[in-house]
């Protein structure tokens, strides 16, 4: 154990070096969604190649059709297993720019925090990865298990290049593993680490529902045609019922009923409704009848609404029919649930509840099934090991709401175990203004992975 001093008395004296690499990190806006940012996702990807470099790791920038796929590994260790470490440096867009306090592409510390576009979600978290394997080799010239490393432009809409990539021959032996680890998801709560060991997948969608050839008068045409906008918003309305299920036809039909033991299991976890809802500044919380807060938000699927527009937005008055209308949603979904069969069904809906007069053109924009992976295999009990050490509470396990649509890809492809570490917080803000990430976490984050390399190269490969 005293390589593991030695490498804890490396990272406290390393840490304002760590910050600073992150607040380089942070400063560039790779925001993936937008084609305005285009430049500043591929400085992203040199920026990550780069530091893996000095990290003493071999190198190779994949290039794609789009953002390029930075890939890097230690060398193999005989007799030990392999670990392939998967994050994302591009980011959400950081609109409403107005509800940030500071800008979101220039990193600000306020009270123990670092405030800026992909703190968490992922920079922070994937930087932990890179920093640890930088610190053992720093100490001990070299990892004690082949670390590999794959980080993606792309998480954020779809993982589209990545999912290509992964689809050819060559991608199984290049990323050829024992267990893959990601860093993209949160603590159970503050001060309470968690090993998440399922995610939710994801179909999402963009609805646009056309009228008249144009916008028309509304005195002039009011009840005599439809709007768009009306049919839009009673349709939406249309796919909840009163308690909460998912009226697509066969929804249902591949979603498992939770097992006794997990709801025993979550059952017995801290949470608070009422202290829960007063930190979303909520009045009530809401969801499908039947089901607990937590078992809605990690084990049942769900629709949202993302975006609503249609009609006139500027200032004043405008008396239109607008000639169009359109909304971005999607549907959380659970494992053995499939987004192409989900897509199947919302068109179906679509072609049954489309009103006279009105046109639906249904675009599917991404999505990638949930995943389960066994709670008790060794991988997890290795990190159980390292999340104590280093935040000095055992971890919970838990699942998580969220979705990374590659990770069942590579479950699958790879026939890997997955391993889901966390640092972040419910309240650090990904995908919203004011995105932070406690810089403690981040440190902790760092040690954890360090400690965790030592626990893993122990199990059998």
């Amino acid at each position: 154990m005293s390589e593991l001093n030695a490498l804890d008395q490396y990272l406290q004296q390393s840490q304002p070096n760590h910050l600073e690499l992150l607040k380089r990190l942070l400063r560039i806006p790779s925001v993936s969604a937008d084609p305005a940012y285009k430049d500043g996702v591929r400085q992203a990807a040199i920026a990550v190649l780069d530091t893996l470099a000095t990290a003493g790791l071999e190198t190779e920038l994949i290039e794609t059709d789009g953002p390029p796929l930075v890939f890097a590994q230690s060398p193999p260790v005989p007799g030990k297993p392999v670990a392939l470490v998967y994050g994302h440096y591009d980011v959400q867009p950081p609109d409403p720019l107005g509800l940030w306090k500071t800008p979101p592409f220039e990193p600000s510390e306020r009270n123990g925090n670092l405030y800026a576009r992909g703190a968490t979600d992922d920079k922070g978290q994937m930087l932990t990865h890179v920093l640890s394997a930088a610190a053992w080799k720093a100490v001990e010239q070299q990892l004690p298990m082949q670390v590999k490393f794959l980080i993606e432009g792309e998480e954020e809409v779809g993982s589209e290049q990545f999912e290509a990539f992964l689809a050819r021959p060559e991608a199984a032996e290049k990323l050829a593993c024992d267990v893959v680890v990601i860093s993209d998801s949160g603590q159970y709560a503050p001060g309470q680490p968690a090993i998440t060991y399922g995610l939710r997948g994801i179909a999402y969608f963009e609805l646009h529902f056309s009228g008249p050839k144009q916008d028309l008068h509304s005195g002039s045409f009011g009840g005599a045609v439809n709007n768009p906008a009306i049919a839009l918003s009673k349709f939406l309305a249309s796919i909840l019922d009163e308690d909460g299920r998912i009226q697509l036809p066969g929804f249902y039909d591949s979603v498992k009923p939770l097992e006794q033991s997990e709801r025993t299991l979550w059952n017995e976890l801290r949470f608070d409704d009422e202290q829960f809802a007063q930190q979303l500044g909520v009045s009530a919380l809401l969801g499908e009848k039947g089901y607990s807060t937590l078992e809605r938000r990690w084990a049942r699927p769900t629709f949202d609404i993302h975006g609503l527009w249609s009609g006139y937005q500027g200032e004043g008055g405008k008396t239109i029919i607008p000639a169009k209308a359109s909304a971005k949603i999607s549907f959380r979904l659970v494992p053995d649930q499939s987004p192409q069969e989900v897509a199947l069904q919302l068109q179906q809906f679509v072609d049954s509840h489309t009103p006279a007069g009105v046109r639906v053109e249904v675009i599917d924009l991404h999505g990638g099934p949930g995943v389960v992976v066994d709670p008790h295999s060794p991988f997890i009990a290795a990190a159980q090991s390292s999340i104590q050490t280093a935040f000095g509470t055992a971890p919970v396990l838990i699942r998580e709401g969220g979705s990374i649509p590659i990770v069942a890809a590579m479950k699958d492809k790879l026939e890997a175990d997955v391993l889901l570490l966390g640092w972040g917080l419910d309240d650090d803000g990904a995908h919203s203004p004011n995105e932070k990430f406690k810089i403690a976490d981040f440190y902790r984050g760092i040690r954890a992975s360090t400690h965790l390399w030592h626990h893993l190269a122990e199990v059998a490969g």
